[in-house]
């Protein structure tokens, strides 16, 4: 598991499917999230149908963010936050094989018990500072380099990232890149260039 994990943004869904569909193309996405904060709950249920069967169709991993119950009730992968329930529960109540995942901030001891539970990737951020959560202290690259000295899963870097100033992220450890604004801020024409642009900084950074 190694490349770019790319998350939703808040565009209205058509516009986001559009883009969705230009970025799983490429087959160079290695991760999608959905994370749709400002869109009701009783309205996601509707749009992660649509966005599964999007990944279904281009073999992308799909994982829901911070909701275990909506991940469970489409036999998906979660994402995490620290407030959002255990890992070990993911793993007791999600169909095996699936991808957990766990925000883990700057903290190695958030890690370890997240890797104890079960979890398939640990994230890290944010390394620099970001519009979608300015108040997030970012904590540069050093705990990346420090986490890959303490496991051999994936580690997902978080936060600010662009390919222009990733290299040294991939460099110290990041295996994953999760980015919102780096593709998903570009109009639909634009995405698939970028979404290479970002295969072709890990293929050189490996």
């Amino acid at each position: 598991m190694r490349g770019l994990y790319l998350i939703t943004n808040d565009d209205p869904i058509e516009l986001l499917l559009q883009k969705l569909d230009a970025a799983l193309s490429t087959g160079q996405v290695a991760i999608l999230q959905y994370r749709r904060k400002k869109v009701p709950l009783s309205a996601q249920v509707a749009e992660v149908e649509h966005i599964k069967a999007l990944c279904q169709t281009h073999q992308t991993p799909f994982v829901i963010n911070d909701n275990l119950d909506l991940a469970e009730q489409f036999g998906l992968g979660v994402h995490l936050g620290q407030s959002d329930g255990e890992v070990s529960d993911a793993v007791a109540r999600l169909p095996k094989g699936v991808v957990i995942g766990r925000t883990c901030a700057g903290s190695l001891e958030w890690a370890e018990t997240a890797i104890s539970q079960g979890a398939t990737y640990v994230a890290f951020g944010a390394i620099y500072a970001t519009s979608t959560k300015p108040e997030a202290r970012h904590i540069g690259v050093e705990i990346l380099q420090q986490a890959t000295a303490m496991t051999q899963l994936p580690i997902c870097a978080i936060g600010g990232l662009t390919v222009e100033n990733s290299a040294t992220v991939i460099a110290s450890g990041a295996t994953l890149c999760a980015v919102i604004s780096d593709i998903l801020a570009l109009p639909v024409e634009q995405i698939s260039a970028r979404v290479q642009a970002w295969a072709a900084l890990f293929t050189k950074t490996a």
